[in-house]
């Protein structure tokens, strides 16, 4: 009985401890710091680079739109850009449901400009809350200033659209890993783009190519070996399992047989005025990859991206793009 009795207090203790850890996370972290003092004094340029960067490089319009998943690449439906509302759930394989925000200034009326700021680039809420970073804000504080500064004077600028969105619920235990994820933001400088290595790597950065491009641990973290090798899992229910793509240089299974034209008439192909997406039923390949959004992007940034990618270590990583849902299942 008394080793009973030593065992159910070292449990008791156990516990006690898991609870103090918990709590010292949930209430402790994130640390970023506070919402910067700042007043975004919109001009033309800045709307111009702002609109740029939201619908053709960061794509913010991609989740905080909706999607018209009946056609390829699920193009953005006219009249709900910025509204929100799409959700990302277990059917999907998030480890719980969260919900893109409204981000037009129905949604964001109430928010300063220090707060969305802080928000963009270390995914920390008005309230001080983590968001789940299926918003790469790792990759987007790393974004120059005058750039994120940009991306809040165009997202002020739309059509104020009345959508009230469903909170955003995490499962345990990541209600509480989220609080370690939020790091400070780094922003960097904005490269010469002359110096076009430099620009493609800002580029790719900022577009967060690698969060897709590189497959993950269970924990979320890159598995730096396979930096752009592809392989990275994206369950789409009705449809099956896409996988995204090998983009090394490796010229059997990544990039390295293309040119730099080829690489941009790819994306261009999606922008040309002749392109309807087709559509797609359920079961056939579909992908995640919001092509009519990148083909957007000017030549010289997406040569800048091809250069970037061209310097990387050839990886043969060989990917299976698609297994429909009857197979994945």
């Amino acid at each position: 009985m008394k080793i009973l009795k030593i065992l159910g207090f070292i449990l008791a203790v156990i516990v006690l401890l898991i609870i103090i850890g918990i709590s010292y996370v949930k209430v402790s972290l994130p640390n970023v710091g506070d919402a910067p003092q700042m007043k975004v004094q919109t001009t033309p340029e800045l709307l111009e680079r702002g609109a740029y960067l939201a619908n053709s490089v960061t794509v913010c319009m991609d989740c905080h739109s909706q999607r018209d998943w009946s056609k390829f690449s699920g193009p953005l439906v006219s009249g709900t850009f910025g509204q929100g509302g799409e959700v990302f759930d277990h059917n999907f394989g998030f480890p719980g449901s969260f919900t893109a925000k409204n981000i037009t200034p129905s949604g964001i009326g109430q928010w300063t400009d220090g707060e969305l700021y802080r928000l963009i680039t270390t995914g920390v809420t008005k309230s001080g809350d983590p968001i789940f970073p299926i918003m790469p804000y790792g990759s987007y504080g790393k974004m120059a200033h005058e750039d994120v500064v940009s991306i809040i004077a165009y997202i002020r600028s739309l059509q104020p659209l009345e959508n009230e969105v469903a909170a955003s619920e995490a499962d345990f235990p990541m209600s509480v890993i989220l609080h370690t994820i939020p790091q400070p933001a780094n922003p960097q400088p904005k490269p010469n783009p002359e110096d076009q290595l430099a620009a493609g790597e800002y580029l790719v950065t900022i577009a967060a190519c690698g969060d897709c491009h590189t497959p993950q641990t269970a924990k979320g973290e890159r598995i730096m070996d396979l930096y752009m090798a592809g392989g990275f899992e994206f369950k789409m229910p009705g449809f099956g399992v896409v996988r995204s793509a090998n983009i090394t240089p490796d010229p059997a299974n990544g990039i390295g047989a293309w040119n730099e034209d080829f690489f941009v008439k790819r994306f261009k192909a999606y922008t040309d005025s002749t392109y309807t997406p087709h559509a797609v039923s359920s079961g056939e390949m579909q992908t995640v990859m919001p092509w009519t959004m990148y083909g957007s992007m000017t030549e010289e940034d997406l040569r800048a991206i091809f250069a970037y990618l061209s310097s990387l270590d050839p990886n043969p990583n060989k990917v299976e793009k698609f297994t429909p849902e009857s197979v994945a299942m």
